[in-house]
């Protein structure tokens, strides 16, 4: 423990290096110099502001930022550890998804774009499975200077996620209510969904009937189906409401509509096998958009988000730490399959 505080006084006087400055940088030269290594107990605040003389607030905003940059973790209860010996890097960044669909995949490489290159970005993926979120958080959290999750809908999830400092929290994708003040750039499922519905009301009234593919186990949102009920009901649109697309079963005169893209893809392979032209025989509408919808069968209509807006949202955030609550639009667009 001597060693450690060796390292700081060591740049006592140094030209233009403030208390803050010399205190990170010590506790850095003290790893470069191995006198510290990974997994070792760093002084309490207390001790370091007996032995320093520095103020509490200069060796709390010290630590923190060591934590940014991924150098030092928090323990609960127990104190400061060194994480890691790489000391180059400025900012560790962890990123939770649900999985690596296509359009997270987007939101992945334009956030990864945005970040500055010295950047440490580490990606995980919890599948919608509240448990695999609760390790994953477990497992991370004090360990990095950024946390950037895609939330799942569960009571779990705010005393789950309530383990991260809300200064090093950013909520994307879905919004979920937490407590305290954080920050956000999320989508918006149920209005978006209604308004959406609304603009196709003239072209889905033209089929016998709105079939909506929703399965209650997955990351599907229930606002999607909330908005599918109030449709129906109120332009009195005959709906029917189906757990999966049974591979065959598409018929013609009918309106699909489905979140999950092997669905979709099953769909179209069924309307080539039946001859049945989507946009005219069939329509069918999709969530959620990408490039491949855009080409293929001439192009399917969708209503989406921009993910890549919202990745450029968040990389602002980690980078500046300035807070920002932005819900980023959903837009239908309209293409030859509706």
């Amino acid at each position: 423990m001597r060693d450690i505080y060796d390292q700081i006084h060591e740049l006592e006087g140094m030209p233009r290096l403030t208390k803050h400055e010399q205190f990170v940088q010590g506790i850095i030269n003290a790893v470069d110099n191995r006198v510290v290594a990974v997994g070792d107990l760093l002084p309490s605040v207390n001790k370091l502001m007996n032995e320093l003389g520095f103020a509490r607030e200069t060796i709390m905003k010290g630590y923190k930022e060591l934590i940014k940059r991924g150098i030092v973790e928090s323990r609960n209860r127990m104190g400061f550890f060194i994480a890691s010996a790489d000391t180059g890097q400025s900012l560790r960044i962890a990123l939770l998804l649900y999985a690596f669909d296509t359009f997270q995949e987007t939101f992945y490489k334009t956030f990864k774009k945005n970040l500055d290159p010295e950047v440490h970005l580490d990606v995980f993926f919890h599948h919608n499975n509240i448990d695999i979120l609760d390790t994953i958080i477990g497992n991370i959290r004090g360990k990095y200077g950024m946390y950037v999750v895609a939330p799942i809908p569960n009571p779990r999830t705010r005393d789950i996620l309530k383990n991260i400092p809300l200064d090093k929290f950013l909520m994307i994708d879905r919004f979920e209510q937490m407590d305290g003040d954080f920050s956000y750039v999320t989508q918006e499922f149920e209005q978006a969904t209604y308004k959406a519905f609304c603009e196709l009301k003239d072209v889905i009234t033209h089929y016998d009937e709105f079939i909506f593919y929703y399965r209650p186990s997955t990351d599907t949102p229930i606002e999607i189906l909330r908005s599918f009920k109030r449709f129906i009901k109120e332009y009195g649109i005959k709906g029917t409401i189906q757990t999966e697309y049974t591979p065959g079963a598409i018929t013609r005169g009918k309106v699909y509509f489905t979140i999950n893209n092997t669905e979709l893809w099953a769909m179209l392979k069924d309307c080539m096998n039946k001859n049945l032209d989507p946009g005219i025989d069939v329509g069918i509408l999709s969530h959620n958009d990408d490039m491949v919808k855009e080409i293929i069968c001439g192009g399917i209509t969708t209503y989406s988000t921009d993910f890549r807006l919202m990745a450029e949202e968040a990389a602002v955030f980690v980078m500046s730490g300035k807070p920002v609550k932005k819900i980023i639009p959903t837009t239908l667009i309209r293409r030859k399959s509706l």
